[in-house]
């Protein structure tokens, strides 16, 4: 059996893809460039295991082509809301993911955002470095303290309650979240469920986003919901960019409510808005939730583990489709 035809689209850690080269018949694009649209089609036609991540949109207009040589679409990454998971599967295509292991980078880098927010370490940088600090003077760049505070979360998954368990141990933050039910779950850190998003935007010092990218949460944050929030409230965003209706956010902040925003996420990446990159009240990190080694050679050698499931005809372990 000749071994199969594996197609990864951009450049991973290298010990990944040594042992993924001693097993299989592996293509890398060098490049290290988002695929085109036609070279994405095309791929699907030609491999037998494709192998994106966030950056390759496989609609399913690609998915419903005739001659189909891929069998697997082995995500890297937790989120599949650049996949169409319908036509994946009426094409027959299994699709997986890497969830859990990118859960604590991403939870941190959220904490970091809150606290370079709150203390505006951004600002602070920026003006070092062009050379414009004045000294230490007593109210040069005042931030707030984020000691228990209200902590409100958009979604209440993995991320999310990791995200509680650090805040609650840092600053002793009072937790709520919300979501479309309460989760149950024993292992899940003790906090408010909030029903009405309005509620929790209304009431919280902090609003952490959590929830999964895709159509049903598409501008969830639109300019309504935004002017809700408190004058003084910080919006941290780790999770998907268009879940924010960016124009919004930016005409918010300028006008002062929120008080700050924590980005890792953008709703055209990799494109940046100038008004955004203009605001001095926020701050701004370029996709690094997962971007530590460790989780980022974990979430190659997960998405491994499944595509070697299949290979052997075994149920992977991480499928969505």
């Amino acid at each position: 059996m000749e071994p199969q035809k594996i197609l990864v689209t951009r450049l991973w850690p290298q010990p990944v893809l040594d042992a993924m080269r001693q097993r299989y018949d592996v293509t890398i694009d060098a490049t290290d460039q988002p695929l085109t649209r036609s070279d994405l089609a095309e791929a699907l036609m030609r491999f037998d295991i494709l192998c994106p991540t966030i950056t390759d949109r496989i609609d399913a207009e690609m998915l419903r082509q005739s001659g189909l040589s891929a069998r697997l679409i082995a995500n890297f990454g937790a989120g599949c809301d650049h996949i169409a998971l319908a036509a994946a599967r009426q094409a027959g295509i299994m699709v997986t993911n890497t969830p859990d292991v990118l859960t604590h980078s991403t939870a941190e880098l959220a904490i970091m955002l809150m606290l370079m927010a709150a203390r505006r370490a951004g600002e602070g940088e920026r003006q070092l470095r062009a050379g414009n600090w004045p000294g230490w003077h007593p109210v040069h760049l005042m931030g707030v303290s984020l000691q228990g505070k209200r902590l409100g979360l958009i979604g209440y998954g993995r991320i999310a309650q990791v995200t509680a368990r650090l805040a609650r141990s840092l600053w002793d933050m009072e937790v709520a979240y919300h979501a479309r039910r309460p989760v149950m779950s024993e292992d899940a850190p003790p906090a408010l469920f909030v029903p009405d998003l309005t509620d929790l935007l209304a009431t919280c010092d902090v609003v952490s986003i959590h929830c999964p990218g895709g159509p049903e949460t598409h501008h969830l944050l639109d300019a309504d919901r935004l002017a809700l929030m408190k004058p003084s409230a910080l919006l941290i965003n780790t999770a998907r960019g268009t879940v924010i209706d960016e124009v919004a956010l930016v005409a918010a902040l300028q006008a002062g409510r929120p008080a700050a925003a924590g980005l890792d996420v953008y709703e055209r990446e990799p494109l940046l808005s100038a008004d955004l990159a203009s605001l001095e009240n926020a701050v701004l990190l370029p996709h690094l939730g997962s971007a530590t080694i460790e989780t980022r050679c974990a979430m190659g050698f997960q998405t491994l583990a499944n595509i070697d499931a299949f290979v052997a005809g075994k149920e992977p372990p991480d499928r969505v489709a």
